[in-house]
């Protein structure tokens, strides 16, 4: 009962749409309203206020680590906290408070890495940061890292539960890229900093 409490928890605070709450805080539209429409990190970017798409992304990966710490504060293994991180995850990409249709997950997929191990963590990110730098397309990157993780996973944690919720967290984050893999087949993409489309 405690672990389900912890699970509900999770999954309520990774559901807070930070994108959203920024964005109306800094006055600016709707992210569901332009570029990709997905109410995140990258999006929040596109609207050209680099402040309000910074506080995004910290609230989305801290919503994600906290749920892992806190699990953990609780007494927690390590595979419960995974499954605490992998709740907060799921709680973002089907945010209760926006019918469902939350964000794509990565920075709140980044802060449970950071949670369970910072190695797994600092691993996927430099994947992340040297695929978007190279290619300019943040799906790209997202993809790669997202394939990296549970790899990374195994390398520093071992074969263990924790890792498991690690690969469900890599496999939803790659479906929820279903469009974007789509817009890049038709050279569609929207590359960062290419602004509003």
């Amino acid at each position: 009962m405690s672990l389900l409490l912890l699970l509900l928890a999770a999954y309520l605070l990774g559901s807070i749409p930070f994108a959203i709450v920024t964005s109306k805080l800094f006055g600016l539209q709707d992210p569901r309203r332009y570029g990709s429409g997905n109410p995140g990190a990258t999006n929040v970017l596109r609207s050209g206020n680099k402040a309000a798409a910074a506080l995004t992304l910290l609230g989305d990966s801290l919503k994600g680590w906290l749920a892992v710490w806190v699990a953990g504060e609780l007494g927690f293994g390590i595979g419960e906290a995974a499954l605490a991180g992998l709740a907060a995850f799921l709680g973002h990409v089907f945010t209760v408070f926006l019918r469902f249709n939350g964000g794509k997950g990565v920075a709140t997929a980044l802060g449970v890495l950071a949670g369970v191990d910072g190695r797994i963590a600092i691993f996927c990110a430099v994947i992340w940061l040297m695929i978007a730098y190279t290619s300019r397309y943040s799906s790209v990157a997202a993809l790669s890292a997202a394939v990296a993780a549970p790899l990374a996973g195994l390398l520093f944690l071992g074969p263990q539960p924790a890792v498991a919720a690690l690969a469900v967290m890599a496999a939803v984050l790659i479906w929820r890229h279903k469009t974007n893999i789509v817009r890049l087949r038709a050279g569609t993409e929207g590359k960062i900093g290419g602004g509003k489309s």
